[in-house]
């Protein structure tokens, strides 16, 4: 049996060194993990998306040569009570490219494939199971005291619920937030949800700080799927057969920096993700990059007809050493209060509608398992902060 942590460097057509000491191997796109799954084979790859939504791909060298209806543009603006702007100037906002662009980039008909090593595989209990679901959970907030009395995962949240959702938006400033301990985790995602309790189905993107699975305390992106509530269907990024790629330029599982500092310059990525009308394919967006790849509709039984759940913000496991709260931070780790340049934020969330129409999300509700430690709060100028920093003369 060939090892997992060679089988990458073994199918490469080329080769990068990053400088953050992660190996990228640009792999034929035929060769790529998603196309062992027994639903694709003899699969054809769909290279690009059958429609975006609208408002999507603003800023696009296409797009640029629409004129827009009112009506037709992207509903949510930041503006409002904070003078957001104004502090952004002083500090700047900046989006964020891959480090590994440095030292090359991958050829046409290639994807880039953050290389396993031997040290990932030996961290994971079982090599068959490695990348796969490692106590996820989904935020609940119908059940505050079920959370409260069950709360290894906590969450700082805004969602919306009730309706059909075909897709959803962000754009997230990036932190590294430290960790108590290593078996231990602190992301800021959002989450696509849809089916039963026990048996949801959800699409995950962002960033997350993860040492048992990569290795380091590095702040990553990600992404993330499960088709059975997290008990064995899914995975990491392309680390199972799953999510079918087709962009050369974004390696899933790839360092994020520079990252934002406090009171200093805020870092961002977007990213977007949304149900093609035509093949019920789930793509993925990330910045203003051709989209980087998607789930096939085949993946997601409780997905096919929409989403009934969209979730913005952070989680972090707590495992209660010693008895007391982890001191794990959420985002960058300070109260939302702290506002632009401090708390960590998400702004300019969007939904997509049944008509494929970006727009702002109605009846945003908030949810905090325990306020004390990491809170959320919206602001009527699009911004939504969270976080905290965890272990607190008010959260122990």
């Amino acid at each position: 049996m060939i090892s997992l942590w060679c089988t990458e460097a073994m199918l490469a057509v080329k080769s990068i060194k990053s400088p953050d000491g992660d190996i990228i191997d640009c792999v034929h796109i035929s060769h790529q993990p998603a196309l062992d799954h027994p639903l694709l084979k003899n699969y054809t790859v769909q290279m690009r998306p059958s429609f975006h939504p609208l408002g999507l791909m603003m800023g696009m060298r296409w797009l640029q040569r629409w004129r827009l209806a009112p009506y037709m543009r992207p509903s949510f603006h930041p503006l409002g009570l904070y003078d957001e702007k104004r502090v952004a100037s002083k500090m700047e906002t900046s989006s964020i490219p891959q480090l590994w662009h440095q030292n090359g980039r991958c050829p046409e008909d290639t994807i880039p494939i953050r290389r396993t090593k031997k040290g990932d595989v030996l961290r994971a209990s079982f090599i068959e199971r490695f990348g796969k679901n490692r106590r996820r959970t989904i935020p609940n907030p119908t059940s505050i005291e079920s959370n409260r009395n069950n709360n290894t995962h906590e969450h700082a949240i805004v969602y919306v619920r009730g309706g059909k959702y075909y897709g959803a938006k962000a754009t997230i400033n990036v932190w590294n937030p430290k960790l108590q301990q290593k078996n231990e985790f602190s992301l800021s995602q959002l989450w696509i949800v849809g089916g039963p309790t026990g048996l949801f189905n959800t699409i995950e993107a962002g960033w997350h700080v993860y040492p048992i699975l990569n290795g380091d305390y590095k702040t990553r992106l990600f992404t993330f799927w499960t088709a059975d509530g997290y008990k064995s269907v899914g995975c990491y990024n392309l680390q199972c057969s799953g999510f079918v790629q087709v962009n050369k330029e974004i390696a899933l599982g790839a360092t994020i920096y520079p990252i934002s500092s406090y009171g200093g310059r805020q870092y961002e990525i977007t990213l977007s993700l949304w149900k093609d009308p035509k093949t019920r394919n789930w793509w993925l967006q990330y910045g203003n990059q051709s989209p980087v790849g998607y789930w096939p509709s085949s993946l997601f039984p409780h997905l096919s007809d929409g989403a009934s759940e969209i979730y913005w913000g952070g989680e972090v496991v707590n495992l209660h050493s010693n008895g007391q709260h982890t001191s794990t931070k959420m985002g960058s780790g300070h109260f939302p209060e702290e506002g632009f340049g401090k708390a960590s934020y998400f702004k300019n969330i969007q939904i997509v509608d049944k008509s494929n129409y970006l727009q702002a999300p109605r009846g945003i509700r908030t949810f905090a398992t325990r306020s004390n430690c990491y809170n959320v709060h919206p602001k009527n100028n699009g911004y939504i902060y969270y976080g905290g920093p965890g272990r607190n003369p008010n959260c122990t």
